[in-house]
């Protein structure tokens, strides 16, 4: 979601920024079909109503959007990574943080009293809600978790910004293995034990902790940029294959049986962002958008400016499009279920699109939505 200048402007950056905007409201129009109680976003307990319900959720959810958040991490390292020369931590903290912080504030403080006015949730909740700022995210604003690992990544950019100056494609490469093996993680907790590698109730700091996570794909977007020097055959060749093999995988797990509660993480755990299918897929994608050359129309460039924004505020709209178009019953919705989907996320998508540009209108706009 990292603003570009005219002059630094490079085109598939734009197109990614634009479809994982809207592959984030895919996602989230796809929990509405899997959630076990009436709020929409799927919580602590998922049950399918059916097995058309089981098959495009994990279509949708698994192998069209999961990149979405791995995407949106990898172009913000492509072009914040290294650092401008001469750019002091202090200035670079000052300018990444003036841009998504203001806004992620408002929009927490929306989210804890705007429901108020068409009686979405009590003041007792908001209140409650409002208690936990800035500690974390408002119950119903439960998107804005991605804002606390794009913090993170923004504290720790300075730091590793010159060692991956100096280092040579051979030493990353090592670190992207190490990183690509903790990605197994979350399948161990699952399947072997809780605990891995010192993790225990009094330290949850595990072996591999400084080199998993987020901190990943940043190395990863440095990585293809300096390093990988392919031919655009040769990237759509490798990127489409990964694409297909990681995704496909990601949606080939659907645990669920239609009709029984299942723990939503249990329903999840291929879909989780830093799992090895969705790093390939992630990878794959990356490199066949890395083939575009040409410079976006105008309408892309405008939505991708306007990207942060619509992502801040999107459930506003989905939660009643959703309902609208479910009409009262997720296994019989008013569309057959792989149309509603991106039905859903289509007109989420453009209402989010026309109030952000009109809110770009007033002054101090920047302060709101970041554009």
């Amino acid at each position: 979601m990292t603003q570009q200048t005219t002059e630094e402007r490079i085109a598939f950056v734009d197109w990614i920024r634009v479809i994982a905007c809207f592959m984030v409201m895919l996602v989230h129009a796809s929990e509405n079909f899997y959630g076990a109680d009436d709020s929409g976003l799927a919580g602590n307990m998922a049950k399918l109503a059916n097995e058309s319900n089981r098959f495009w959720v994990a279509f949708y959810d698994g192998t069209v959007a999961r990149t979405a958040v791995p995407l949106f991490v990898t172009i913000s390292a492509f072009l914040l990574v290294p650092m401008k020369p001469g750019l002091s931590m202090g200035a670079f903290y000052k300018r990444r943080f003036l841009r998504i912080l203001p806004p992620m504030f408002i929009f927490m403080l929306l989210y804890c009293f705007l429901p108020l006015a068409w009686g979405g949730m009590t003041w007792e909740a908001s209140m409650a809600d409002l208690r936990l700022l800035p500690w974390n995210f408002p119950s119903m604003a439960g998107h804005l978790w991605f804002m606390y690992p794009l913090i993170s990544l923004y504290l720790i950019i300075p730091v590793v910004s010159p060692w991956l100056e100096k280092a040579s494609a051979k030493d990353e490469r090592l670190f992207l293995y190490i990183f690509a093996f903790s990605t197994l993680l979350p399948w161990l907790h699952r399947f072997v034990s809780q605990e891995l590698w010192g993790e225990c109730f009094w330290n949850g700091f595990h072996a591999l902790w400084y080199c998993s996570g987020y901190l990943g794909y940043l190395v990863l977007a440095h990585y293809i940029r300096f390093h990988i020097h392919w031919t655009d055959s040769k990237r759509m060749h490798v990127g489409l294959w990964c694409f297909i093999i990681g995704a496909v995988f990601t949606s080939f797990w659907m645990k669920g049986v239609p009709g029984v509660a299942i723990e939503t993480p249990m329903l999840e755990w291929s879909w989780e962002f830093c799992t090895p299918n969705v790093l390939l897929a992630t990878f794959g994608l990356f490199l066949l958008f890395s083939t575009i050359h040409r410079p976006a129309p105008r309408i892309i460039t405008s939505l991708a400016n306007l990207s942060f924004g619509m992502y801040l505020m999107h459930l506003f709209f989905l939660a009643p499009i959703a309902s609208y178009v479910i009409g009262g019953s997720v296994a019989e919705p008013l569309l057959p279920v792989w149309l509603a989907i991106p039905v859903i996320a289509v007109g989420t998508f453009v209402c989010c699109f026309i109030t952000t540009k009109l809110i770009t209108l007033l002054p101090g706009s920047k302060w709101i939505v970041g554009a």
